[in-house]
C-alpha cells in the first residue's frame, strides 16, 4: 500500500512536500518511535529512583513521536505568503507550526537533561528555560510573519541561543565540576555536542521558513537529520553516560514518598544511636573516675 496521506490531506500552500517528502518523515517518525519504546523497556529495568532522566528522554520523544506522525500525515501545517517568492505573486509556503509546538516542549527538556546532572543554581535553570522559550516562540512568530520583520524576531532568537550557549558553556560547565571530574567529563562532551547541533537550527530556519532558498522536501530532510541527532541519539547516549555516574550525588531520587520517608527515618536513628552510644560512653567515663576518686580518698 503506497503513501496517500498527500491525497488525504491535502495543502493549501502553493510551496509544500510531496510523497517523497512524506515518505522521509515517516522514516523519522519510525526512529522516534522505536527509540521511544527502547528508552521504555529501559526505564523499567532500573530502580524507581534512578529513572529521572530516562522519563525525560521518553517525554521528548514520545512528543517528536507525534510531531513527526503529524508533518508525515501532511498536517500541522498553514500556508504563509512568502518574501521571496521567485517572481510569482501570491506564492504561499507551508509553515509547519506542529514543529514549534513539539520544540517548545522538548528543548526545554533537553537542557533539563543537561543541568540537572551538574548542581546548576534554580535561577540560572529558570532563565536558561526561560530564554529557550524565547527562541522557540519567536523562531514561529518569524515563521508567520511574511514581512521583511521576521528577521527581527530570527534576531531575537538568535540572541537567546547566543544566551543558552553562555550559561551551558560557562556557569553550567564550572558547576558541573563541583560533583566531581566525571561528572564535568560528561557534561561538558553533552554541552558542547548539544550547542553544535542547535547551532545548525537557525541555518536551517533561514533557508526554508526565513528566506524560502530550500524546497519543503529539503527542509524536512535538513530538520529530520538535525531531530534525529539532537533528541534519540543525544538522549540515548546522554542517559547511558549518566547512568555510569553516582547517581546520589545529584540528589535526584525519585522514589515514593514511602521510601524516601524510610531512608530519612533510617538516618535519624542511626544519629540518634550515635549520640546515646557517645552519651553512655561518656558516663561510664566519667563514673569510672569517680570511683577512682573516691577510693583514693578512703
Amino acid at each position: 500500500m503506497g503513501n496517500d496521506a498527500l491525497r488525504v490531506n491535502p495543502s493549501d500552500s502553493d510551496v509544500t512536500i510531496n510523497t517523497k517528502g512524506s515518505d522521509w518523515l515517516w522514516a523519522v517518525f519510525a526512529v522516534m518511535l522505536l527509540t521511544n519504546f527502547l528508552m521504555m523497556a529501559w526505564m523499567f529495568t532500573l530502580p524507581k529512583g534512578r529513572r529521572t532522566f530516562h522519563h525525560m528522554a521518553i517525554f521528548i520523544l514520545t512528543t517528536a513521536s507525534i510531531a513527526y506522525f503529524s508533518m508525515a500525515s501532511n498536517l500541522g501545517s498553514t500556508p504563509i505568503p512568502v518574501e521571496f517568492n521567485g517572481n510569482r505573486e501570491n506564492l504561499t509556503r507551508a509553515i509547519w507550526y506542529v514543529r514549534y509546538i513539539d520544540w517548545v516542549i522538548t528543548t526545554p527538556l533537553l537542557l533539563l537533561e543537561l543541568v540537572l546532572a551538574t548542581g546548576l543554581p534554580l535561577s540560572d535553570i529558570m532563565a536558561l528555560l526561560f530564554f529557550d522559550e524565547v527562541m522557540i516562540i519567536t523562531g514561529l512568530v518569524g515563521a508567520l510573519v511574511a514581512s521583511t520583520y521576521k528577521w527581527g524576531y530570527f534576531a531575537f532568537g538568535c540572541a537567546a541561543l547566543i544566551y543558552i550557549w553562555v550559561i551551558l558553556l560557562g556557569p553550567a560547565l564550572k558547576s558541573s565540576g563541583t560533583l566531581g571530574p566525571d561528572f564535568k567529563k560528561a557534561y561538558l562532551l553533552s554541552a558542547a555536542y548539544l550547542s553544535f547541533i542547535w547551532m545548525l537550527y537557525p541555518i536551517a530556519w533561514g533557508l526554508s521558513d526565513g528566506a524560502n532558498v530550500i524546497s519543503p522536501d529539503s527542509e524536512m530532510i535538513f530538520y529530520g537529520i538535525l531531530d534525529i541527532l539532537a533528541k534519540p541519539v543525544f538522549t540515548a547516549w546522554h542517559v547511558y553516560q549518566i547512568s555510569r555516574l553516582d547517581y546520589t550525588k545529584m540528589q535526584l531520587q525519585s522514589g515514593k514518598y514511602s521510601e524516601g520517608a524510610a531512608m530519612v527515618r533510617e538516618n535519624e536513628l542511626h544519629n540518634v544511636n550515635n549520640t546515646a552510644l557517645k552519651n553512655a560512653r561518656a558516663d561510664a567515663t566519667a563514673s569510672g573516675r569517680f570511683s577512682e576518686a573516691t577510693a583514693r580518698e578512703v
